[in-house]
């Protein structure tokens, strides 16, 4: 007789996110030759950017690692003493939409202003945020490409934060970072595909996001993953349209009254 294997949801809400990452990457890198849709050109990629795509890789894994070990001492800390309790939670439809979505505004939030307060400190530029805007023309595997000092702030003590706040279980935890994941890859893909869901439900997509990696945007468009609200709220949003190159692809062009400035 066979012996039933489980796995507990701890480990599926510290690993699931992980694979996401390096799953939905690939599907982005398999289309990335589609010239048509990209930001940017092959070419660009490859000229524009300051680090090799082996450091990127060898970057995320550490982040990712670091992320596994506060996901377990979280997880551990924070252990449900009354399963019941968690399981009638977890039947309910409403209890996990309103959990969704505020762990969605905590992590926007937390990555808002931490963000922006790594753009306007010089020494916290230069020292620590500048590593991921090596990377002027993002890329899908990209996404985690950061200093571990900024991975442990924005990223993991930022999703720790939307853990608790929200009081989600690990269970829902396994669905929500793994869509906050999916989202901020989709975000540096660098392409703008037809039907892209993300790019009809979010205004802050990869375009959005692509204007802020560009030098004339480093100062704007601070917002990620889910919404644009702190950006418009406070000064920051940078218009742009999104324009047909004439050698193939699209580009974001912000508007010109941000060019002249």
């Amino acid at each position: 007789m066979m012996m039933g294997f489980s796995v507990s949801d701890e480990l599926l809400g510290t690993v699931a996110p992980i694979v996401v990452y390096w799953l939905y990457s690939g599907i982005y890198v398999a289309l990335s030759s589609l010239e048509s849709y990209r930001l940017h050109s092959k070419a660009e990629e490859e000229e524009k950017n300051l680090v090799s795509k082996s450091s990127v890789v060898k970057g995320v894994l550490l982040q990712q690692l670091v992320q596994a070990v506060v996901a377990i001492i979280l997880f551990t800390v924070t252990g449900s003493s009354d399963a019941e309790a968690d399981k009638a939670q977890e039947s309910s439809l409403l209890v996990l939409i309103r959990q969704f979505v505020v762990a969605m505004i905590v992590l926007d939030t937390w990555q808002y202003f931490m963000h922006r307060y790594m753009h306007h400190n010089k020494f916290l530029y230069k020292h620590i945020h500048s590593q991921h805007h090596r990377l002027i023309v993002p890329y899908a595997y990209g996404a985690l490409y950061n200093h571990p000092v900024e991975g442990l702030i924005l990223d993991t003590v930022g999703g720790a934060l939307s853990f608790l706040i929200s009081g989600m279980s690990p269970r829902t935890s396994i669905f929500f970072f793994s869509f906050a994941t999916i989202k901020t890859v989709d975000d540096h893909c660098g392409l703008c595909l037809p039907g892209n869901l993300f790019h009809m439900v979010f205004k802050n997509n990869s375009a959005y996001h692509d204007v802020h990696h560009q030098l004339y945007g480093s100062k704007y468009n601070f917002s990620q993953p889910f919404f644009s609200m702190w950006d418009r709220m406070l000064g920051t949003y940078m218009p742009y349209s999104l324009e047909k190159r004439e050698d193939g692809g699209f580009e974001a062009r912000p508007t010109k009254e941000f060019k002249d400035d």
